[in-house]
């Protein structure tokens, strides 16, 4: 199976297959990450299961070009970063891969995106270029194919005129949010809200009071009338993401997994039920790292699912942390 095949995985079995070749493309090709499994004395002789492979830790976006080979990206990614602070760099090769994985994962826990209205409430984000976030809303708009589809920067009074005349046709809507501005939303327009879809991306940090997530949940739960609030978890180093339809667990597409690693020990991986480092395999990083270690504290659940509780510290991690530990 060609390692672009990766949106017909079904199976365990297929995606450690999956996983182990890729990991072995990606050693022979990506010098960065070659050394980084070198340092740790691994190497393609020595890693026969999905639990021998390294996971490269996600500050190597920040100093380190990498990517697999050499070649002209299409576009690059880049993390929101504090002025002079180092952002991350995600140097796409094929950005069709990029749109498979968003399309298809969101088929799969949504159903089709033309039978949506698309509301983007991301101000902090489109005030900066190279965010993928963007890109994927962007593209999402156009694929839903929807007139009232479109960015709604700072006019709310626009967005509530919008949702409630969308509400009242019955129409499918998904509203995508980061949390700061989903809250000025409810604070000026409480609403009830029948067809709609409230998803967050995260998006709490140096705005407002942080809060923990079921307190920010809460809250978006009452002011827009809708009994849950769904969240998008992606980042710039990666090129797919989990959704959460409710209570904060996470699901991800077939071709990602998430692990847990000890915090002391970062090379052990942990068993369901702990609290652990996030650890990360995305199939569909071909041409960067597909393993990675974040800077995200979580913990998987026996059906597969996980949650995010928090981060080691404030690294810049779209779509998750809207808590300071």
């Amino acid at each position: 199976m060609p390692l672009e095949n990766i949106f017909t995985i079904s199976t365990d079995e297929e995606f450690n297959a999956m996983a182990l070749k890729t990991f072995q493309v990606q050693y022979h090709e990506n010098l960065v990450y070659q050394e980084f499994c070198r340092h740790l004395g691994k190497n393609m002789s020595t890693v026969k299961t999905l639990v021998d492979i390294p996971f490269l830790p996600i500050e190597f976006f920040k100093s380190k070009k990498v990517i697999c080979g050499s070649f002209t990206p299409k576009i690059t990614f880049t993390s929101s970063g504090t002025t002079g602070s180092e952002v991350s760099k995600h140097h796409v090769k094929n950005l069709e891969l990029y749109e498979n994985s968003y399309l298809t994962a969101f088929r799969h826990f949504y159903g089709d995106i033309e039978d949506y209205c698309v509301l983007a409430l991301l101000p902090s984000y489109l005030e900066r270029e190279g965010s993928s976030l963007i890109y994927m809303a962007n593209d999402l708009i156009h694929k839903s194919k929807h007139p009232d589809s479109g960015f709604y920067l700072d006019d709310l009074d626009r967005l509530q005129k919008t949702l409630l005349e969308l509400d009242a046709r019955n129409t499918k809507i998904l509203l995508l949010g980061v949390s700061f501005a989903l809250l000025d939303m409810v604070e000026k327009f409480p609403l009830k809200l029948k067809n709609t879809v409230v998803m967050e991306t995260g998006g709490m940090k140096g705005r407002k009071k942080e809060l923990i997530r079921e307190e920010l949940h809460q809250l978006l739960k009452k002011g827009f009338g809708v009994e849950a609030i769904h969240s998008e978890y992606g980042m710039t180093e990666l090129l797919s993401q989990a959704y959460s339809q409710g209570n904060g667990r996470f699901f991800a597409p077939k071709w990602m997994k998430v692990l847990t690693r000890e915090t002391e020990d970062p090379l052990t991986l942990q068993k369901a039920g702990k609290t652990g480092g996030v650890n990360i395999i995305d199939l569909a990083n071909i041409h960067s790292c597909s393993f990675i270690a974040t800077q995200d504290l979580g913990k998987l659940h026996t059906d597969g699912s996980f949650e995010i509780l928090g981060r080691f510290d404030h690294s810049d991690i779209r779509g998750c942390n809207l808590m300071v530990l």
